[in-house]
């Protein structure tokens, strides 16, 4: 299933870097952790809809790497895979 965003919204699949303790240790993604806050775009809205009617374009492109408010998405499982959704507003940075 294909999934297409409306205005300034976002897909985005979390990058789950795992932990690694001082003494070398990875920590798996089962631990309890918190949610991730980077992410990869995998689709964009066409763009925010001003009061005037026009459509303001997107700044982020599909393929970038972002930096996002930590409780400001939503969560979605398709097709067994899991996304989040999330407002271009709540995007802080683009990771080059």
């Amino acid at each position: 299933m294909k999934l297409k965003p409306l205005y300034d919204h976002l897909i985005i699949k979390a990058i789950n870097e795992n932990e690694v303790t001082k003494f070398g240790i990875v920590l798996p993604d089962t631990i309890d952790k918190e949610k991730s806050e980077k992410g990869e775009v995998i689709a964009v809205g066409q763009g925010k809809l001003l009061d005037n009617g026009q459509i303001a374009p997107m700044s982020v492109k599909v393929g970038e790497k972002v930096m996002f408010k930590k409780y400001s998405p939503d969560e979605i499982k398709v097709d067994g895979e899991e996304y989040l959704i999330i407002r271009e507003s709540d995007i802080l940075a683009i990771l080059e």
